[in-house]
């Protein structure tokens, strides 16, 4: 018996307020009783000026070639994309890294940097730990570890979205382990 009465006072309390009580008063503006504005005593000037939007700088992502930087120097500050090629003139590559370029803005959000190597024989450290073969994108978290390998161009939203998808960048963004 008792344990009816519990779960009926939960649920008549989880009902809320009745409905029989009166509207809260709202005051009638026509007949509300306004302020004299010359009683009033004066509002402090203050300057707050809008910011300029072409001052405001968006954050960049930073090209770097593969011999500037080693994998140790972004591991858990960045996600390095990496872009190899076996020439400079490669179609692929020349797309991949204006494709990286226009999409710049969108890459920075997520803490990315861009790693271009294009030359086999400089043997990078790039080269000897991913062994890429040919034209390759690869995107590597911020714990180290290769997540993504494209050996074809990737548009960079389709990027933006596989970094999305990460668990590190969900953490980032508050997401959890939230699935779509």
């Amino acid at each position: 018996m008792k344990l009816k009465f519990l779960f009926f006072v939960m649920a008549l309390s989880a009902m809320g307020p009745g409905r029989d009580a009166p509207p809260p008063d709202v005051p009638n503006p026509e007949t509300a009783v306004r302020p004299n504005p010359a009683r009033l005593p004066p509002i402090a000037q203050t300057s707050v000026e809008p910011e300029d939007p072409a001052s405001i700088v968006p954050p960049e992502v930073s090209f770097l070639s593969a011999d500037d930087a080693t994998p140790d120097d972004f591991l858990w500050n960045s996600r390095p994309i990496v872009v190899f090629a076996d020439t400079e003139g490669d179609p692929a590559f020349i797309e991949q890294v204006e494709a990286l370029r226009r999409g710049a803005a969108a890459l920075a959000v997520r803490d990315a940097v861009v790693i271009l190597d294009a030359d086999p024989a400089a043997d990078s450290i790039w080269r000897r730990s991913l062994h890429p073969r040919g034209f390759s994108l690869v995107l590597i978290d911020k714990d180290g570890q290769i997540k993504i390998r494209r050996p074809s161009p990737w548009d960079v939203r389709e990027i933006g979205r596989a970094i999305d998808r990460l668990p590190l960048r969900r953490q980032e963004i508050g997401r959890g382990s939230v699935s779509r």
